[in-house]
């Protein structure tokens, strides 16, 4: 990950890490230097109750004397998103991944460079194409196996999507596979809908897999910041999630918002993804992320 956020995420570079660092560099931190730090930690999407307890506690420490120049306030704060980020980490070993989030966030790229990423490691994947309610979905993930030389199993428009994930599982089962990647649908039409197909998926799963690794990866758009959580949640509550995609995240400058997520659903977050390239996905790694954040 090392220079990932200067070379890759150069909007969160610029409108986030250059601006804290010229906090770093002041001889005296003062009541009005954390007031600024406050305002760049808002407009990261750090969140208002996140940024209110790490302004709390840095404010503790610069009456208390241990946070006197801008060194101190940088190791401070470098500590303090790191515990933010203190849950149990991704485990990316699996043999199913299951993938879902609303329409628009970016699950199908994700699919797409995931089956690279496990591809690389020298895993053959097979995708599933669960997505049958939109027919762009079928057709990008078909282009996205014709670019890999990756199998993909496609359903039929308004197909049942369990009947396309049944037969993703009997060709796993019957084939030199290592690694089954489900790209599912992302209508949130309502909560008991969604539970309802959600379980159906990961009953067929179970049963046709139940001896293999699945793991449930929920994608967020990080373009819309606080406005995506909602829905995120919907998806939370319906179903077993065990880590968090942010997708697009070289369209934004909002690199704070990947505490906001840890904080608010207590998820770990998995990956980060930008672009629309196969390589262009990152494994997250906490402790590399928070010192790359500030520079």
């Amino acid at each position: 990950m090392f220079g990932f956020l200067k070379k890759a995420l150069q909007t969160i570079y610029t409108q986030f890490t250059s601006k804290i660092r010229v906090l770093f560099g002041k001889e005296v931190v003062d009541e009005a230097s954390l007031a600024e730090l406050e305002k760049i930690l808002i407009g990261a999407d750090t969140g208002i109750h996140t940024t209110r307890r790490i302004i709390a506690q840095l404010k503790e420490d610069v009456e208390s004397g241990k946070i006197k120049k801008g060194t101190d306030l940088e190791q401070a704060l470098a500590q303090q998103l790191r515990n933010l980020l203190a849950i149990e980490r991704f485990n990316p070993e699996a043999d199913v991944y299951l993938l879902v989030g609303i329409n628009g966030s970016g699950k199908t790229t994700f699919a797409g460079k995931l089956a690279s990423w496990l591809q690389k490691q020298g895993k053959r994947v097979l995708l599933v194409a669960a997505d049958t309610f939109r027919a762009a979905a079928q057709e990008q993930l078909g282009e996205w196996g014709k670019r890999l030389g990756i199998t993909v199993v496609l359903g039929k428009e308004n197909q049942d999507p369990a009947s396309v994930i049944f037969l993703g599982c009997e060709q796993f089962k019957g084939g030199e596979y290592n690694a089954l990647i489900i790209d599912t649908a992302g209508r949130l039409q309502t909560k008991v809908n969604l539970m309802k197909e959600l379980e159906k998926m990961r009953k067929i799963i179970g049963k046709q897999l139940g001896e293999k690794k699945i793991v449930t990866l929920l994608t967020i758009d990080a373009m819309l910041g606080q406005n995506s959580f909602d829905q995120a949640k919907i998806f939370h509550e319906s179903t077993h999630v065990d880590g968090i995609v942010l997708t697009k995240m070289d369209g934004t400058g909002k690199g704070g918002i990947v505490f906001s997520i840890t904080q608010e659903l207590k998820i770990p977050i998995a990956f980060i993804s930008f672009g629309e390239k196969p390589g262009q996905l990152e494994l997250f790694n906490p402790d590399d992320y928070v010192r790359e954040l500030l520079g």
